[in-house]
C-alpha cells in the first residue's frame, strides 16, 4: 500500500483531484459551479469534434475523387484527341502559309522574267554528308522537271542545277559544287568569267567566279550575272557580289569570291525553270550531235572503206598475174 502511494499513478490523480477540487471552488465562487461540468465536457469535446470534422472532410474528399477519376480520364483522353487536331491544324496552316508565300514570290520572278516558265518545289531532304549543300524537291517529271532544268530561290537568285529528276522529286547541284559551271559577267564592269564552286569555301557557303584579267576593274559589292553563253543557263539571272578579288596562282588573272543572294544551306523553297526563250536543246540531243564526230575515226575500219578497197583492188590485180 505504501508503495502505491510512492507511485506515479497516484500522483497524477493526486494532481488530477486537486485541479478539479480547485475547479470547483472557482466555479462555485463565481456561482458557475452547475455549469463547471458543461464547460469542462465542451472543453474536452471541441477539439475533438474539430479531429472529427477534419476527417470527414477529407474522407469525403477522397471518395469523391475515386468517384470522378473515370470521368477525369475521360475528360484527359478528350483534350489529347483535340490537342492532336490542334497540331494537325496548326501543320497545315503552316503549308498553307509557305505556298502563299511561294506563290507571291512567283508572281514577283514573272514580273520580272515572263519568258520563263516555273515549277514551284519545296526543299523535302539534304544529304548531311553532301558538303555542296545539295538538297532534294518535291518537283519531278510530272510537273515538266527534267534533269539540267535551272533552280533559282524565291527572289530570283540562282541556286544551282537539276542533275536527277524522277517522278515526283528532283535531286538538286547547288553553284558551291565545283561540278557546276556557268558563263557569267560583271553587270557594271561587263567583265566575264567562270561560276564555280570550291571544296575549300564552300563550308562558308560562297562560290567563285574565275578568269577575271589581272587588270580588272571589278570591285568589292559588283553584282555577278549569267550571260547565257552556251544555252544552259537562261541570261540575266541574279548570281550574287563580289565579296573578295583574289590573284590566281598562276599570276595571270583573278579570282572574285561570290557570295550568293541567297544562304543555299538554309533554303526551304525554290523555283524550277522549266523553260525559257532561247534555250539549248536537252542534253541528249547534244550527244547525239557529237556522235557523228566521234564515229569518224571509225570510218576506215567498216565494209567499203578505203582500206579494204585497196586490198580488193590488189587481189583483182594478181589474178591475171597467176
Amino acid at each position: 500500500m505504501k508503495d502505491f502511494f510512492s507511485t506515479i499513478k497516484f500522483k497524477l490523480l493526486a494532481g488530477l483531484v486537486v485541479v478539479l477540487a480547485g475547479m470547483m471552488a472557482y466555479a462555485g465562487a463565481n456561482n458557475r459551479l452547475t455549469a463547471a461540468p458543461q464547460e469542462l465536457l465542451g472543453a474536452v469535446m471541441v477539439p475533438l469534434q474539430r479531429i472529427s470534422a477534419a476527417l470527414s472532410g477529407g474522407v469525403s474528399q477522397l471518395v469523391d475523387k475515386y468517384a470522378r477519376l473515370d470521368a477525369i480520364i475521360a475528360e484527359n483522353e478528350a483534350l489529347k484527341e483535340e490537342n492532336a487536331a490542334l497540331r494537325n491544324q496548326l501543320v497545315d496552316y503552316d503549308r498553307v502559309r509557305q505556298e502563299n508565300e511561294s506563290f507571291q514570290s512567283r508572281y514577283n520572278i514573272e514580273q520580272s522574267h515572263p519568258e520563263y516558265t516555273y515549277a514551284s518545289g519545296f526543299v523535302i531532304g539534304r544529304d548531311p554528308l553532301e558538303q555542296f549543300f545539295g538538297f532534294t524537291i518535291d518537283k519531278g517529271t510530272r510537273d515538266e522537271v527534267e534533269r539540267g532544268d535551272i533552280v533559282v530561290s524565291d527572289q530570283g537568285y540562282l541556286v544551282g542545277r537539276v542533275i536527277e529528276a524522277n517522278f515526283s522529286s528532283a535531286k538538286v547541284l547547288t553553284i558551291l559544287s565545283p561540278s557546276l559551271n556557268a558563263a557569267g559577267v560583271v553587270s557594271r564592269t561587263r567583265d566575264n568569267g567562270i561560276l564555280t564552286g570550291d571544296s575549300a569555301y564552300a563550308p562558308e557557303g560562297v562560290c567563285l567566279f574565275t578568269n577575271l584579267s589581272r587588270d580588272t576593274l571589278a570591285t568589292v559589292g559588283d553584282q555577278v550575272i549569267t550571260t547565257g553563253l552556251g544555252g544552259v543557263f537562261p541570261p540575266d539571272i541574279l548570281v550574287g557580289t563580289i565579296r573578295e578579288l583574289v590573284p590566281e596562282s598562276s599570276g595571270k588573272s583573278t579570282m572574285a569570291v561570290i557570295q550568293p543572294g541567297v544562304e543555299i544551306e538554309t533554303l526551304t523553297h525554290v523555283f524550277v525553270i522549266t523553260s525559257y526563250d532561247g534555250e539549248a536543246a536537252p542534253e541528249p540531243d547534244a550527244a547525239a550531235d557529237a556522235q557523228p564526230e566521234s564515229a569518224a575515226p571509225d570510218a576506215a575500219s567498216q565494209p567499203g572503206s578505203g582500206a579494204q578497197d585497196t586490198d580488193a583492188a590488189g587481189q583483182d590485180a594478181a589474178q591475171p598475174a597467176g
